[in-house]
């Protein structure tokens, strides 16, 4: 016999405790019944298990960025659980990643290796997180810091370099034609080099003379080019391509559309001509900051964030809501750095709070 079999329980006791078992609904056969079996617990799936499932659900762009990562993750740790490694690990191969990367042109050190490890591994526990797999608070990746990433050395390239850049692309290599539109291309609308290989027929607006992109981050955006520009597109498009409006538009003399490689071509070749292209390893990016630098500093940075397609709400304060630069002067722009009309491209008037145009009171000084 215990302490408590010789506790006398009180009439009000007893009362208050079957008022409690009638509000949860709960009968005193329930509390005599053998409990019931609890629910199977969910199996912790091993890394390779879990990549091929989250890898089938990302974007591609994820997925291409990741896959390299992935696929080293699974070679090392394939057979463990996902719940297994700690922070130190993690760490421990993110430094034996970095040791061990591919030495590129553009090569930082190994730093973005140990990066894009640490964020592969970041996808996979937030998919694990959201999978009930492990708790939020358990995901050992993100106790893991990144590499800080150093400061970019692109930058604007000068006029008289840039003149440089087109004529070996014009006047060597074995497609001259393709390297030159490529070129143009990138320095009339700052794309990436994702958003020109993503390029099909479909997303040329001839009457408009615009282009669609589609870029990272499963962004579009229709963005202006100069008439002759688009008659290059089309002719190109004419002369090579499938006949299919959404196949991809840039390709080869024989059909086959261009990849990557193309641009790694291009730019060893231009740096074997010019020496300060090979030592500064500039890459097609580096357009893309001459372009976005020139539109900045000649119509602002509302109309360079919008040339550029930048709608996140990090790639600015709050007050990037209110000064959003449209379509409009985005043309207005590229009408000035080409110096051909755009049929988008109006004339902006100075106009006031109350819709009246304004005076500018400089204007008889």
């Amino acid at each position: 016999m215990t302490a408590r079999d010789n506790v006398v329980v009180s009439g009000a006791e007893l009362e208050a405790a079957r008022f409690l078992l009638a509000r949860m609904g709960i009968t005193p056969e329930q509390l005599l019944a053998e409990p019931s079996t609890p629910p199977p617990t969910r199996s912790m799936p091993t890394f390779a298990e879990y990549i091929d499932r989250v890898s089938g659900v990302v974007t591609a762009g994820t997925r291409r960025v990741y896959d390299t990562y992935w696929k080293r993750v699974r070679h090392v740790w394939g057979d463990r659980r996902i719940d297994e490694p700690t922070p130190l690990e993690i760490k421990q191969l993110a430094e034996q990643t970095k040791r061990t990367a591919v030495a590129r042109r553009n090569s930082r050190g190994g730093r973005t290796a140990a990066e894009h490890l640490i964020s592969s591994l970041r996808c996979l526990y937030k998919y694990a997180a959201a999978d009930g797999l492990i708790a939020e608070g358990d995901n050992p990746a993100t106790r893991v810091g990144k590499p800080r990433r150093l400061a970019s050395t692109r930058r604007a390239i000068p006029e008289a370099r840039i003149a440089e850049i087109i004529a070996v692309a014009q006047t060597t290599g074995n497609d001259p034609d393709l390297d030159s539109l490529l070129l143009r291309l990138h320095m009339e609308t700052a794309c990436r080099r994702g958003g020109a290989l993503a390029l099909r027929p479909c997303d040329l607006d001839s009457a408009q003379c615009l282009v669609r992109l589609r870029e990272k981050g499963e962004t579009v955006r229709w963005q202006p080019v100069s008439p002759a520009l688009m008659r290059q597109l089309l002719r190109h498009g004419e002369e090579r391509g499938t006949g299919d409006p959404r196949d991809q538009l840039l390709r080869y003399r024989n059909g086959q559309p261009i990849t990557a490689r193309r641009y790694d071509y291009l730019w060893r070749r231009i740096g074997k001509q010019l020496s300060w292209v090979a030592v500064q390893q500039v890459s097609t990016h580096w357009l893309r900051h001459t372009t976005l630098t020139w539109v900045e500093r000649h119509f602002g940075y509302a109309v360079a964030r919008a040339y550029a397609g930048h709608e996140g709400k990090n790639d600015a304060g709050t007050t990037s809501t209110y000064v959003r630069a449209d379509v409009y002067e985005v043309a207005a722009a590229l009408a000035a750095l080409t110096g051909e009309p755009h049929p988008l491209a109006v004339p902006t008037a100075s106009v006031g709070m109350a819709g009246r145009q304004t005076r500018d009171p400089h204007a008889d000084a």
